[in-house]
């Protein structure tokens, strides 16, 4: 069987369980979290994804990367009313800390449920 991919305007965050191919890559990666930081750099990135179908075997191989480092979808994980509703929250979070991060040199972002 054929898999479909899917070329969707990345202006929202997709759900978690979405299988994407990235830039450069060659083994695709199923998202598992959403507005990652960086331990040791504290950058703060759209994803953590491992590999798929694999699943987390090590922590440690968890990549973290941006809505523009995707190159392809192949799946769109999970999307109703819990979904929709957490993501509204994530992305109103997102825009009210990137409008204090131009203000401040310093700010976590802290989300609450």
């Amino acid at each position: 069987m054929i898999s479909k991919t899917y070329r969707i305007n990345m202006k929202e965050l997709l759900p978690i369980g979405s299988v994407v191919m990235l830039k450069g890559g060659n083994k695709r990666v199923m998202i598992c979290g959403r507005i990652q930081t960086h331990v040791e750099t504290g950058k703060t990135y759209d994803y953590c994804a491992c590999y798929y179908p694999e699943g987390i075997i090590n922590p440690r191989e968890l990549f973290l990367f941006d809505n523009e480092d995707i190159d392809q979808v192949y799946f769109v994980g999970l999307q109703d009313v819990e979904e929709f509703r957490f993501r509204g929250f994530i992305e109103k979070s997102l825009r009210n800390w990137k409008r204090k991060r131009t203000t401040a040199k310093t700010t976590v972002l802290k989300i609450e449920n």
